[in-house]
């Protein structure tokens, strides 16, 4: 049977022991301070980048890969293995043109490879556990339209939040007003997103206090996944694993947990967020 080789970018935040375990073949995008540029998880870690974040006054700006970028990683999988599929699952083109990159890249190289670019609507380890997915059952040597129908059908189950910590970098980043930035902080006020079935960012809430704001994310998800009572769940952070206990522990109060993933949220998302985000991404067990 055909082999299936899965593609991805940098943004979707996968833990690298997943990304050896199952071959996930990563593009890298960039993040930028001033004159210097840094490669997305391979030139600066979750964890330095945060703390240059914090320290630095430039705010970062990110790039993504050009075509020539995929038709490089595209061309080297053809050399490995001359009779594979490839299937390329991105970072939402609503947020990024990553995904029309990897498109592009497909038109330059076309006849010559069976390539799938696949658009996830989400991003970080939101789209990243989807990733996984596909890659796992790659490894079981399903073929490519298996593979997709059963990545769309667990899309169509998973459910985000994402909590973020300060509206500065949102402001930064020219998401809101300075104006609402200051008041927010002043206010104390925790804001509770999501990603819609389009791969827009939207707000869920705004909520005051950390402590209530996590609160909320669990009724929202408790709301969303009524009748169910077992569930898998990942959550990502800004490289610091133990912000989420308090989360885990009142959701534990609610579902029975069978899997945790524990994602760092990376440079490129984190450039937008800032740190102190947490996301969380469940679905039926």
């Amino acid at each position: 049977m055909k082999k299936t080789v899965i593609v991805t970018d940098s943004t979707a935040d996968i833990p690298a022991d997943l990304v050896k375990k199952y071959d996930i073949r990563i593009v890298p995008l960039s993040v930028r301070f001033g004159s210097e540029s840094y490669l997305d998880g391979i030139e600066i870690s979750a964890k330095e980048f945060y703390k240059r974040l914090i320290e630095s006054d430039q705010m970062p700006t990110t790039s993504q890969p050009s075509p020539a970028d995929f038709v490089e990683v595209y061309d080297s999988i053809r050399q490995e293995f001359p009779d594979c599929s490839i299937l390329s699952m991105h970072l939402s083109s609503g947020m990024s043109g990553t995904y029309q990159s990897a498109l592009l890249a497909t038109s330059l190289i076309e006849g010559k490879a069976d390539i799938r670019v696949w658009d996830s609507k989400s991003a970080s380890y939101g789209f990243g556990l989807f990733v996984v997915h596909a890659a796992q059952l790659a490894a079981e040597g399903l073929p490519v339209e298996e593979i997709l129908s059963s990545t769309e059908e667990l899309r169509s189950k998973r459910r985000l939040y994402f909590l973020v910590d300060t509206l500065e970098y949102l402001q930064k980043g020219g998401r809101i007003g300075k104006a609402s930035a200051v008041l927010g902080t002043l206010l104390n006020i925790k804001p509770i997103l999501s990603i819609d079935d389009e791969g827009i960012i939207f707000s869920v809430d705004k909520v005051r206090g950390r402590k209530k704001a996590i609160a909320r994310m669990i009724e929202l998800f408790k709301n969303d996944l009524t009748g169910i009572t077992n569930v898998k769940v990942a959550v990502g952070t800004t490289a610091d694993p133990a912000s989420v206990d308090d989360f885990l522990d009142q959701l534990s109060a609610v579902f029975t947990v069978e899997e945790t993933v524990f994602s760092d949220i990376g440079p490129v998302i984190g450039s937008h967020v800032g740190p102190g985000t947490i996301a969380a991404y469940i679905w039926p067990a």
